[in-house]
């Protein structure tokens, strides 16, 4: 079957899907960014919501700690010493008992307590004891009595950059209250500023990885989504390809057959207009050789007038065989038999040529209805082209099978081949390698076996020659 140029299909708009793909593709990469925004959003608000949490958190943990630490050591120190004074180790150690009894379970990296001088009096860490003006703004509005938190990340620019930093801490800033009235004013005081430092790296981790994990689940449907589309409008682009080549091919065979119309019906007239003198021609000299054969035994010129005029007469039944195809009468028909009795006809030229004929027939080959003679002239045509595309020993292989609803038969020559031009034009009509001949032989072969309904196909066998098949329903 002839292929069409992709180029020629491109014209003729059999790509109709260019804009569907390229809607498909802007589609998946505007849902694919929506959806990373979208997952980008929800994470800062688990996020924010994580960190208000974690304020709310802190803020009962100070409360707590307050609690314990005016309860369990302010009250008593003052009741028995009058005084704070946590330079003395019993003072000191007292305090840390009652913090990190406190504080005990709840993952809390630091604490440092302030005195109303901006002197850090304890903390977890001693080289911190003793460092002033280390609270910042934070400890002006702790002294205020205002609790404040705020976020510290820790990590190089990308992992800042994709709100992944290696470490994440909250620090918060409360104000360590008097509980109890222990002056006459009655007022409960602000008596220091308590900062906790706790380490929230893991919770943001979670967060992360809640995060890559919704990119990741949202890629892979979108992955998927996008294969789906991708085979729906490649299918559907082969099925249109499909579609409009064969409207091409129709009507390029329908241009072929209008062509060949127009030919034939002329062909006919000029045959008609050509057979009846020719008739004439061939009577006269049939006449004028009994007549020359009183005068003049030995002349030839009527043998040449009768001969011309037979092979003229062959030359003009050919064009009315191609012009005007016969209906087939159609009757039970074995093909295995046709081809011997073409065989046993041809018998004395394979012999002369020395061609070797191999057969394979397929056991109990199905009958058809067909037209004996007309088969008959197909497979002799076929053969005698075979005949002269061989050399001497050439072989021909006749093989004939069944399957499917048709009777397969291909004959098959090891001779040279058929060059691609000339297979693009083995089925012009009047064109021929020959130095004799119409060029019309495989034009009516190719008549008889559509008018039964069939097909055929020639091609170029491997390794060398060339191999005719033909496909007839049974």
């Amino acid at each position: 079957m002839k292929k069409i140029p992709q180029k020629k299909l491109g014209a003729r708009g059999v790509r109709p899907f260019v804009l569907v793909k390229a809607f498909t593709f802007s589609s998946l990469i505007v849902m694919l960014t929506a959806t990373i925004v979208i997952v980008a959003l929800n994470a800062h608000w688990v996020r924010n919501i994580l960190l208000e949490k974690n304020k709310e958190y802190n803020s009962l943990l100070v409360e707590n700690l307050n609690h314990q630490i005016f309860l369990r050591f302010v009250a008593p120190v003052v009741y028995k010493h009058g005084k704070i004074k946590l330079r003395e180790k019993d003072q000191h150690k007292l305090l840390d008992t009652v913090i990190k009894s406190t504080l005990h379970s709840f993952h809390v990296e630091m604490v440092n307590l302030y005195g109303t001088d901006n002197i850090i009096g304890y903390s977890f860490d001693d080289d911190q004891i003793g460092k002033k003006n280390a609270g910042g703004v934070h400890y002006e509005k702790a002294m205020k009595n205002q609790t404040t938190s705020k976020l510290v990340q820790k990590g190089n620019f990308l992992e800042l950059l994709l709100w992944f930093p290696k470490e994440t801490k909250i620090i918060t800033f409360a104000p360590l209250i008097q509980e109890v009235e222990l002056s006459r004013s009655g007022e409960r005081m602000v008596i220091g500023v308590i900062e906790v430092i706790r380490d929230i790296s893991d919770d943001y981790q979670k967060v992360f990885k809640l995060q890559g994990l919704i990119v990741a689940s949202c890629l892979i449907i979108m992955g998927i989504l996008f294969l789906i589309l991708r085979f729906v409008v490649k299918h559907g682009e082969k099925i249109i390809e499909h579609r409009a080549g064969e409207r091409l091919r129709l009507e390029e065979k329908l241009r072929r057959s209008e062509h060949l119309s127009a030919i034939g019906g002329m062909t006919a007239g000029v045959s008609h207009e050509i057979r009846n003198p020719l008739g004439i021609i061939k009577s006269s000299a049939q006449l004028l050789k009994k007549k020359m054969a009183k005068l003049g035994p030995d002349s030839k010129i009527p043998d040449i007038i009768v001969e011309e005029s037979t092979r003229l007469n062959h030359i003009i039944t050919d064009f009315l065989d191609f012009a005007k195809p016969k209906t087939p009468d159609l009757r039970p028909c074995s093909i295995v038999e046709v081809i011997e009795k073409n065989l046993t006809f041809l018998a004395p030229q394979i012999e002369d040529a020395k061609i070797q004929i191999k057969t394979d027939y397929q056991k109990n080959i199905p009958e058809i209805l067909a037209d004996t003679a007309m088969l008959y002239q197909s497979f002799l045509n076929i053969l005698l082209n075979s005949f002269q595309a061989l050399k001497e020993n050439g072989t021909i292989t006749i093989s004939i099978w069944s399957e499917a609803g048709l009777v397969h038969i291909c004959f098959t020559d090891n001779g040279d081949g058929i060059s691609e031009d000339m297979l693009k034009k083995i089925w012009t009509p009047f064109f021929t390698t020959k130095d004799t001949g119409t060029g019309l032989g495989l034009g009516i072969v190719k008549n008889i076996i559509e008018a039964h309904k069939g097909s055929i196909n020639i091609s170029n066998a491997e390794p060398l020659g060339t191999k005719v098949e033909i496909d007839l329903p049974i």
